[in-house]
């Protein structure tokens, strides 16, 4: 049975994060937005600190995954998973887009810890690893991705372009997905870890973004760019029976990741918000009806609930993929809850905070600028609708597009 209350053995990891997103992240906060592409150096010792978690097996510091084939000693587990989920959620409490710029935790991490074999993660699991997916003619459907990879002797030549990278400059590699036939449809994609140097590889440009801007973000290009078979992530195989199971997997791993992210940014909104509202003389009575409250009290309380629901679908999709079972589902579901959820927060909160809300004396217009991105990366909204509606219905790709 399934307690979402936050483990013992979690409380001073999620402590060691609040210290970091307070004393670390807040601070150079609104610096690095104003600074967009220059590298928070502040950010080295605190990735050597988080690295050190992870070597000593606390987890919970860093990119996780779901290693699918590790022993299942039955009982309830608390793990990797859940761990960095909490985590994420403090960190991102503090800054969101420093937590993307941080060294070694990019999503492409994620992807390796789970599906690559124990040599590849003797080679790259001390990466910092970017994961490169969408590109310009493949946005939300990812198995509409064109970007070839065709076998030459011992090496992969890999051809395309992709953009929306993030860390796509300053990672030390890229996971990127490719297909090896295209024929083949979406059993055929496959994911390769592409090393930075690699003669073919170039970052063509870094965007100027509406929000999250301490967190660089690259259009990167493959001209016959020949990688090591060996780099590819899972089996080479093309099973058309499985289809995109394999490569979609990551998918189960991350989004609770960045549903943990849009937590962490609501709750700064809605902390900041009640302290303006106290100040203000507005109280939030959680012991009297919504509609017998201030206006403003009560649009709060509707809000806080939101963000209560996402935040327990979060922590389930996670302690589900610690305890081995299948995830897809509530994966989907709390990264569409998570996203939706974040936006409209920190938009109204922007709008009970009056002036306030709209100038850089408080970081509420800052969040609100960096909450959409999360309603967006990892599958926007509406797949993740669309997800939940096949999964529900038992429909498949074909049936319900």
């Amino acid at each position: 049975m399934i307690n979402l209350e936050v483990p013992k053995k979690a409380k001073a990891l999620v402590n060691q994060a609040r210290q970091a997103a307070t004393e670390v992240f807040r601070p150079i906060s609104r610096k690095y937005d104003r600074a967009e592409h220059a590298y928070p150096s502040e950010l080295d010792m605190l990735a050597a600190l988080l690295d050190g978690l992870n070597t000593s097996g606390e987890g919970g510091a860093g990119a996780a995954g779901v290693r699918r084939g590790d022993d299942d000693k039955g009982g309830n587990r608390n793990g990797g998973n859940l761990l960095t989920v909490l985590g994420t959620i403090e960190l991102c409490w503090g800054d969101v887009a420093l937590l993307l710029s941080m060294p070694r935790q990019g999503l492409g991490n994620a992807a390796i810890a789970s599906v690559a074999n124990d040599e590849q993660l003797a080679r790259f699991g001390k990466l910092w690893a970017a994961m490169a997916i969408t590109e310009p003619d493949c946005g939300s459907d990812s198995a509409a991705i064109t970007t070839t990879a065709t076998k030459d002797g011992d090496d992969y030549v890999l051809n395309g372009e992709k953009i929306f990278v993030t860390s796509g400059e300053r990672a030390d590699a890229v996971v990127v997905w490719a297909t090896l036939d295209r024929t083949q449809g979406r059993a055929a994609i496959k994911s390769f870890v592409v090393e930075k140097g690699t003669p073919g590889f170039e970052v063509v440009r870094l965007e100027h973004k509406l929000g999250i801007r301490a967190s660089d973000t690259a259009v990167l290009r493959f001209d016959n760019c020949r990688v090591p078979a060996q780099n590819l992530l899972g089996t080479p195989d093309i099973d058309t029976k499985k289809g995109f199971a394999g490569v979609m997997q990551t998918f189960d791993n991350t989004r609770p990741l960045v549903a943990a992210m849009a937590i962490g940014v609501a709750r700064a909104a809605l902390e900041e918000t009640r302290g303006l509202l106290a100040e203000a003389g507005v109280e939030v009575d959680y012991d009297k009806p919504v509609n017998a409250q201030h206006a403003a009290a009560a649009t709060f309380l509707r809000l806080e609930a939101d963000y209560e629901a996402a935040y327990l679908l979060t922590l389930e999709s996670a302690w589900m993929a610690d305890n081995r079972k299948p995830n897809s589902l509530e994966a989907s579901m709390a990264k569409a809850k998570a996203g939706r959820t974040v936006v409209d927060v920190t938009l109204r909160c922007v709008e009970l905070a009056g002036t306030l809300g709209y100038t850089e004396d408080s970081l509420l217009e800052k969040w609100a600028r960096d909450a959409k991105i999360l309603d967006i990366f990892e599958g926007t909204q509406q797949i993740q609708q669309l997800i939940v509606a096949r999964k529900l219905l038992g429909k498949t790709s074909k049936d319900l597009k």
